[in-house]
């Protein structure tokens, strides 16, 4: 087992929805630990450098207004395995290949409003939760 870290967003979508509370339990009951959490208004300079990777792809524009349109919820998350754990609770981006049981195959019916947002990997987890979460945000408990 290995102990990561790793970043999730609740969406607009799911914040919108009163979701948070269903998303975060998730997680939980999974026994992953949320060390850091917050709601905020994303800016657009913060969007831009979460996505940067997508620039320039068709649905680039529409990700970052949808992102910063409304509240997001910023999970800060630890636990064995938890990039790949994450992951799966959440389901596939696409909503018609997540499978039922997971948060976008019990919520999500669209690709690109699906409810939440997860790092991919180890080095991107690290550079994300340091856009959202500053060190000192950070909890450290057993």
């Amino acid at each position: 087992m290995v102990l990561e870290r790793t970043l999730v967003l609740v969406k607009p979508d799911g914040v919108e929805r009163g979701l948070i509370g269903e998303i975060i339990s998730r997680y939980e009951r999974k026994g992953l630990k949320l060390i850091g959490l917050k709601l905020l208004n994303f800016s657009r300079v913060k969007a831009e450098e979460l996505y940067a990777i997508h620039k320039g792809r068709p649905y680039y524009e529409k990700l970052i207004e949808f992102m910063t349109s409304k509240p997001i919820v910023a999970i800060a998350i630890k636990g064995n395995n938890a990039i790949d754990l994450v992951r799966l609770i959440n389901g596939e981006t696409d909503p018609l290949k997540s499978v039922p049981g997971s948060i976008r195959g019990d919520f999500s019916t669209d690709i690109t409003y699906n409810l939440v947002h997860a790092s991919d990997c180890k080095e991107n987890a690290e550079s994300e939760l340091a856009i959202l979460f500053s060190p000192e945000e950070l909890c450290s408990y057993n």
